[in-house]
C-alpha cells in the first residue's frame, strides 16, 4: 500500500440505511485502494451483517486507531465505536441510529483535527433520526462546521459534467434572499475557487446565478437583487482578474454548465442548485463540504429506507465520494 495516499475515513451514516451496504460494495473496489487509503469510523458488527447480505468475500477487522491500519485489501478496518445493537432492524427510523450517526462525524472531526485522517467521507444519514437522537442539525454540513469550530462552510455538489457551490442551503427561501448579501457571495465564490485551484484548475471558469426569473431582467422582476446583493461581488472579484460571469438566469447557465462552459456555478439558495444536479447526475453526485479544515465528501443520496438491507443499493456516489475525497485530500510526503 502506498504511505502517501491520503487516509480516508469513512463515516458509516445511519446504520438502519444503506450506508453499510454501499460501504462495503465500495470496498471491495481495487480502484479505491489506487486512490486512497481507506478506514471505516463506525460499528464493526453492521459492517459484518453487511457483508453477509451483499455476499463480498470481506472481512471486518476492529482496531482503535488509525495508526493500527494496514489498509489490505479484502479487509475492511473499523475503528469500531460499538453503538448499535445486533437487532436493530434496517429500514426504520432509530433514535439509536440517529445518535450513532453523530458520534461517528465526531470521531472522524477529531481524528481530522489530530492529522490522523486527510479527508472525511460520509455516508448518509436521516435527519429526523438524528433529531431524535438528540442532535439538532440540518445535516452533516453544519454538524462539522459546529465540531470543528468553522464558522462558515459551503455545500458544494460535483455530478458529472457540473460543479455547484450554493450560497445558502437549508433556510427557507425568503429568510435566504434576506441571508444574501456582497460578502457572502464573495466568500462562497472565494471557497469554490479556492477549491478547484487545489483541485489542479489554474483559472475556474464561475457563473454566478441571480435570484430573480432572468436575473431580475433589468429591474422588470424583483427589487433590484442582483444589483445590490450579487453584482459587488462578481465585479470585485473580476478585478483580482478571475473569469467570473453573472449575475445571469439561472435556466440558460445551467444549460450551459451542462455543455461544459463554466468549471463552477455559483447558487443563490439549495433549490436553485440541488435541482439540476440531481437531474443530471443523482446516482453519481458528490456533496462537497468547502471552507473546513480538511475536505469532506459525500454521497449525494439520503439513507434510503425504502431499500437498505436488501443488498441493492448501489455504492456508484460513494465511489465517486471517495475519489474527490482523494482528490481534494491533504497530501502526504
Amino acid at each position: 500500500m502506498n504511505p502517501y495516499l491520503p487516509v480516508i475515513g469513512i463515516t458509516m451514516g445511519d446504520a438502519a440505511g444503506v450506508g453499510p451496504e454501499i460501504i462495503v460494495k465500495s470496498l471491495a473496489h481495487e480502484s479505491v485502494y489506487q486512490q486512497c487509503r481507506p478506514v471505516v469510523i463506525g460499528d464493526a458488527r453492521r459492517l459484518e451483517q453487511a457483508i453477509a447480505i451483499v455476499k463480498q468475500p470481506l472481512t471486518v477487522r476492529r482496531i482503535k486507531t488509525v495508526s493500527e491500519a494496514t489498509f489490505a485489501r479484502g479487509v475492511i478496518e473499523c475503528i469500531d465505536l460499538d453503538l448499535i445493537p445486533e437487532d436493530l432492524p434496517f429500514g426504520e427510523l432509530s433514535a439509536i441510529a440517529g445518535d450513532a450517526a453523530y458520534q461517528y462525524i465526531a470521531h472522524a472531526a477529531k481524528l481530522a483535527e489530530a492529522g490522523e485522517i486527510d479527508a472525511i467521507c460520509t455516508a448518509p444519514l436521516n435527519k429526523e433520526a438524528l433529531h431524535a437522537g438528540g442532535h439538532k442539525f440540518p445535516g452533516h454540513t453544519e454538524m462539522l462546521a459546529h465540531l470543528t469550530g468553522v464558522e462558515e462552510v459551503s455545500m458544494m455538489l460535483v455530478a458529472p459534467q457540473l460543479r455547484v457551490i450554493h450560497v445558502t442551503t437549508h433556510i427557507g427561501i425568503i429568510d435566504a434572499i434576506r441571508k444574501i448579501e456582497p460578502g457572502l457571495v464573495q466568500r462562497t465564490i472565494e471557497r469554490g475557487h479556492a477549491t478547484l485551484v487545489k483541485a489542479g484548475i489554474a483559472n475556474p471558469r464561475i457563473a454566478v446565478c441571480g435570484i430573480n426569473p432572468h436575473a431580475g431582467e433589468n429591474g422588470l422582476f424583483g427589487y433590484g437583487e442582483e444589483e445590490e446583493k450579487i453584482v459587488p461581488a462578481v465585479q470585485l472579484l473580476r478585478e483580482r482578474g478571475w473569469d467570473i460571469e453573472g449575475p445571469l438566469p439561472a435556466d440558460t447557465l445551467f444549460f450551459r454548465a451542462g455543455r461544459g462552459d463554466f468549471d463552477l456555478v455559483v447558487a443563490m439558495y439549495h433549490d436553485q442548485g440541488h435541482g439540476p444536479v440531481k437531474v443530471l447526475g443523482l446516482e453519481a453526485g458528490v456533496n462537497v463540504t468547502v471552507g473546513l479544515q480538511v475536505v469532506r465528501t459525500s454521497v449525494d443520496h439520503g439513507t434510503a429506507f425504502d431499500i437498505a438491507g436488501k443488498g441493492i443499493a448501489d455504492e456508484g456516489s460513494l465511489l465517486e465520494a471517495l475519489r474527490q475525497g482523494a482528490e481534494l485530500a491533504t497530501r502526504r510526503g
